[in-house]
């Protein structure tokens, strides 16, 4: 049968629409299961198999270390198509480490299995990000990540509704082997419809590659830094700071499926919020309102204002991350997934940073005040620095 003119745009769209599964895939599997659901596992996991504090809070750095690694893998690849296999590879590792970890009770294989999760999870943010942003700039589609990064949201919300629904009649490792069968669902159409990237062309190759400035870099990496801070702090302790409210004791699991709801749409939203501002200006109102989320559990023991804070800082933490992705993708459009993780080795080292801020201060104060005020500085730090960016970013272009 002939292609006429009028099928070719259904055609595109339907590939368009299958790559973007295949990165939202990518992320529910390698960020939501394999690494996220520990974060709801990890008191279950006290209860049931005698995980001790400590150990526990050295197998969230020894994932956060993994997560590193991985970004600094990737950073030193530069041939698309080894991240491609990388790419592979990882969502392997990410249903093998989740599986594992109900398959055993030693401490030792914990971490090594947490630290492999932590590789594992850069197929999703970094490696599918860039897979995907390097389709849509070779088919002519808009510039934009915010459908891909509706993955982390719904991965937060796979992961607490799956626990949920399995707390009350399996124990923990039941529940980590069930997350990693359920992790085969999304690993079909992760591999099967994430195409591989054709061959660079020699005569592109050295236009393509060329950048922005390095003080635009790095100003690209100090502001991401300031959003890793952020986030890290919002991700980790969001949970304890809100159950600490009479009428959300216990309740910590819902508070952190109220969030992945409100991170769901919150990257497609943001997308919208760029084309009407620019990407940097967007940046600047998302790390606005990140802020409030940190301000208002200071500020007021209100029930409805602390949910409000889990809503702004669902709505906010991955929009940040797929603005700044996007904005450096386009930068970088040969090889965007290395640019990517460049910024991202920034965003972990505020990962590595920030909690053991936090700890301290917690430990000194017996409250979350002082660190959520210590983070609201840093925020506003970053916006300090978005103005400066603004100032040297030219226009993106048009996707025709």
């Amino acid at each position: 049968m002939a292609i006429t003119e009028s099928s070719l745009p259904d055609a595109s769209q339907l590939a368009r629409y299958k790559v973007i599964i295949a990165g939202i895939s990518a992320l529910i599997l390698t960020v939501g299961l394999a690494r996220f659901a520990y974060t709801p596992l990890l008191p279950i996991m006290r209860d049931g198999a005698g995980l001790s504090d400590v150990a526990g809070g050295w197998l969230a750095t020894i994932n956060y270390l993994g997560y590193m690694s991985g970004a600094l893998l990737a950073s030193c690849i530069g041939r698309l198509s080894v991240k491609f296999t990388l790419y592979r590879v990882c969502l392997v590792l990410a249903v093998v480490t989740t599986l594992g970890m109900g398959l055993t009770d030693n401490v030792v294989l914990w971490a090594a299995l947490r630290f492999v999760a932590g590789v594992s999870s850069i197929a999703g943010l970094l490696l599918a990000s860039g897979l995907v942003l390097n389709w849509l700039t070779r088919h002519h589609h808009r510039q934009e990540l915010g459908l891909h990064f509706t993955g982390l949201g719904l991965g937060i919300v796979v992961s607490g509704l799956a626990l949920a629904s399995m707390v009350e009649w399996t124990n923990w490792a039941e529940q980590w082997i069930g997350l990693g069968l359920l992790g085969l669902v999304f690993f079909a159409p992760a591999w099967r419809w994430m195409p591989a990237p054709p061959p660079v062309s020699a005569k592109h190759g050295p236009a393509a590659s060329q950048g922005p400035s390095r003080h635009w870099l790095a100003l690209m990496i100090a502001i991401y830094f300031c959003g890793g801070f952020g986030y890290v702090v919002g991700a980790t302790f969001i949970v304890a700071i809100l159950e600490k409210l009479p009428l959300l004791a216990g309740e910590g699991s819902w508070v952190w499926v109220i969030t992945g709801l409100a991170a769901v749409p919150s990257s497609f939203l943001w997308d919208r919020v760029a084309r009407a501002l620019g990407p940097v200006m967007a940046l600047m109102v998302a790390y606005g309102l990140q802020t409030v989320s940190f301000v208002l559990p200071v500020v007021t023991a209100d029930t409805f204002i602390n949910l409000l804070s889990a809503v702004l800082f669902g709505g906010t933490f991955v929009g940040i991350v797929s603005l700044t992705l996007t904005l450096i993708g386009s930068r970088y459009p040969a090889n965007p997934a290395r640019a990517m993780s460049r910024l991202t080795l920034s965003y972990g080292a505020a990962q590595v940073v920030a909690p053991a801020m936090t700890g301290y201060s917690v430990a000194f104060t017996g409250s979350y005040h002082g660190a959520l005020l210590v983070t609201t500085v840093v925020m506003i730090a970053g916006m300090g620095l978005l103005l400066a960016l603004h100032r040297v970013t030219p226009p993106l272009p048009q996707a025709a």
